[in-house]
């Protein structure tokens, strides 16, 4: 049996303020759909999406300083328009170390996580 990815989770700081952001950033700058939290961890404060099969959630805690190389990627067929809709928002995009056949940058949504953005050239 091969695994597929069900869901990544990333923080977010507490409160209705940082769920309204996470709603911002994820459905009207990256287009997810927004899933419903199970009734059953609703107390939780988390705010879930949809990306393609798997799942995005985003869960409360506090925020602390992290430099580390983690990210989660996101691959689009077009970058451009992305690109330019997240910096008109005011979110830096930053290209990184070329991959060939891979054209990608970074961005981190409102709580400071990083996000690649790539496509995959045809071969």
């Amino acid at each position: 049996m091969v695994p597929h990815l069900h869901h990544v989770s990333v923080p977010r700081p507490y409160g209705s303020e940082s769920a309204a952001q996470a709603r911002y950033f994820y459905t009207s700058l990256l287009g997810l759909l927004e899933l419903p939290v199970p009734h059953t961890i609703t107390d939780n404060d988390l705010v879930w999406f949809a990306i393609g099969d798997s799942e995005l959630h985003l869960f409360a805690e506090q925020p602390r300083s992290d430099t580390s190389g983690r990210h989660f990627c996101l691959r689009v067929a077009d970058q451009a328009p992305l690109r330019v809709a997240l910096t008109a928002a005011g979110f830096l995009c930053e290209d990184t170390t070329p991959i060939p056949g891979r054209p990608r940058f970074f961005t981190r949504d409102p709580f400071g996580n990083s996000i690649e953005i790539t496509s995959l050239d045809p071969q």
